[in-house]
């Protein structure tokens, strides 16, 4: 029970859980939790809608570039990972 009451206001947890959705796939218990947090929050709900529409134009523009795999550097998305989490924690 205590990891539903944490998804149910965690956002956190909710925008991992919309993202890590994009990239690959999520369990049923997953997508139960994220179901349950759209329901009383209109801001994830937002930002699922966001990240969809997003993450199909980057990938509509890398084919049409020609580069359908292209591949961020793990430096990279280390470097990123801990920017956003700086900017979270501002907060």
């Amino acid at each position: 029970m205590s990891r539903l009451r944490n998804i149910i206001y965690n956002c956190r947890e909710a925008t991992y859980l919309i993202e890590k959705r994009l990239i690959g796939k999520i369990t049923l218990r997953e997508k139960i939790q994220l179901h349950i947090h759209f329901y009383g929050c209109s801001v994830c709900k937002l930002f699922n809608k966001q990240s969809r529409i997003i993450n199909t134009m980057v990938k509509q523009l890398l084919i049409n570039k020609g580069q359908p795999d292209l591949k961020l550097d793990d430096d990279f998305k280390n470097d990123m990972q801990h920017r956003i989490e700086d900017e979270l924690n501002k907060k």
